[in-house]
């Protein structure tokens, strides 16, 4: 039996938090823990672990859900259950999903960030984030398996938030 280890990693912030204090804040938040359950939960009968961690500021920020094709869609990712391979579907539009390699016995870091409008309050804001993906396939779980071994691929998605061209119907 396989069991998919997802580990999730979201770091979240207004943009009166984009200050160098701010900035070396954030890089002292870890990108990967042990799996402990509560947080860990297991979903599609106990065939996978989700572990979130970090922010959450709207709640429910994690989306998951198994297709008919038999293949999890995880946040940005979809992980293909018969040969335990992750792709990302974070690409811009018009790009092909990337694959990005196997997690069989093996575990692949997955890193990128974004922004967003959030309306609350009746006034709008960006809401910052860069999450980190940890994944990978065993045949029984190790609470440990992040913090023991190394990654066989790291997968950055980077882009520069502060200089993407806000929509002209948006004031912020």
């Amino acid at each position: 039996m396989s069991l998919f280890i997802l580990q999730i990693v979201i770091k979240q912030w207004d943009k009166s938090q984009r200050t160098e204090a701010h900035v070396l804040q954030r890089t002292t938040i870890p990108d990967k823990y042990p799996i402990i359950f509560p947080p860990a939960f297991y979903v599609f009968d106990e065939q996978c672990v989700i572990d979130q961690r970090g922010d959450d500021i709207q709640g429910n920020r994690v989306k998951y859900a198994k297709a008919a094709d038999g293949t999890i869609k995880f946040d940005r990712f979809q992980i293909r259950l018969d040969d335990k391979v992750i792709v990302y579907e974070g690409v811009k539009s018009g790009e092909a999903p990337r694959l990005i390699g196997s997690i069989h016995n093996q575990w692949i870091q997955c890193k990128y960030n974004c922004r967003y409008s959030i309306f609350e309050s009746d006034r709008y804001y960006w809401l910052y984030e860069e999450v980190t993906l940890n994944a990978i396939c065993l045949s029984k779980l190790d609470e440990k398996v992040f913090l023991n071994t190394a990654p066989v691929i790291v997968y950055n998605d980077f882009i520069d938030l502060d200089n993407i061209r806000k929509p002209q119907h948006e004031k912020f």
